[in-house]
């Protein structure tokens, strides 16, 4: 980087030497933003208040199945009412949200026939799982005859599944894809620096690949979180990986990382 380095201190400003300061300057400024404007903008959304109801639910389990409070103690019965309060009101949020794995599916454009197959698993099942849910909540709200429940949480929970595994799969293909353009970015800036030429802009574009690479990645583990709990639905609780307080912190750990994505991204 040292000859890049002294080039820029021995030359004069020039508009190509300016441009790319601008990503920079951009990323603070959204970071400083007023915290109550973000706020506002962050509960518009309709995520946003779900995975609020979704760390303040899971962070209720995990003290439910740690034991922690005594069965008989009044605070014990009234965080169980409190949680499956907002499990309820969670499912609510997802009224109409399968639309939004429609529009994905049909906007989407398949290089590959095999990023064409995860597509439809990812989007497909994630869409039914949504559509489904509508008519859990129903049950759970007490318009439709709750005998018709456990078939819907069965087909809810394998369609939740399935989908996970085709959206860690297609968020793989992408992540190999970033390390490609990374390497080949990389190998950019090696010639740049040979030949005593500017890269600044070569790694500005690596700055902006890792932190899509970090969010790739956490976007993989909120999946397979997401995965772990709709595995331990389709079995019923029973085994190893169902443990409450293991469900329970996935879930939790599954929010929080939601939390964050949606709240740079508004």
């Amino acid at each position: 980087m040292e000859p890049g380095a002294s080039k820029l201190a021995s030359s004069s400003p020039s508009p190509s030497i300016q441009t790319p300061k601008n990503p920079v300057i951009d990323r603070s400024t959204s970071k400083n933003r007023d915290f109550l404007i973000h706020l506002e903008a962050y509960l518009a959304k309709r995520d946003g208040v779900d995975k609020l109801l979704k760390i303040s639910r899971y962070a209720t389990k995990i003290i439910l199945a740690s034991s922690l409070l005594p069965e008989t103690l009044p605070l014990t019965r009234r965080l169980k009412s409190f949680e499956s309060s907002v499990g309820i009101s969670r499912k609510a949020f997802r009224l109409g949200k399968f639309v939004q794995d429609v529009n994905a599916l049909r906007n989407s454009r398949f290089d590959t026939q095999e990023e064409l197959v995860l597509s439809v698993i990812a989007y497909g099942f994630e869409g039914l799982y949504y559509f489904v849910e509508q008519f859990v909540w129903l049950v759970k709200s007490g318009l439709v005859d709750g005998k018709h429940s456990r078939n819907l949480q069965k087909i809810s929970a394998w369609a939740e599944f399935v989908g996970y595994v085709g959206s860690i799969g297609l968020k793989i293909r992408d992540l190999k894809r970033i390390a490609e353009d990374e390497a080949c970015l990389r190998t950019s800036i090696e010639i740049a620096i040979t030949r005593g030429d500017w890269y600044g802009e070569e790694e500005a574009k690596i700055l902006k690949l890792r932190e899509k690479k970090f969010m790739k990645k956490l976007s993989v583990v909120q999946d397979l979180a997401d995965g772990l709990m709709a595995l331990a639905d389709i079995r019923d609780g029973k085994g190893r990986l169902s443990a409450p307080v293991l469900i329970s912190s996935a879930g939790l750990l599954s929010a929080m990382i939601s939390t964050h994505k949606n709240w740079i991204s508004c």
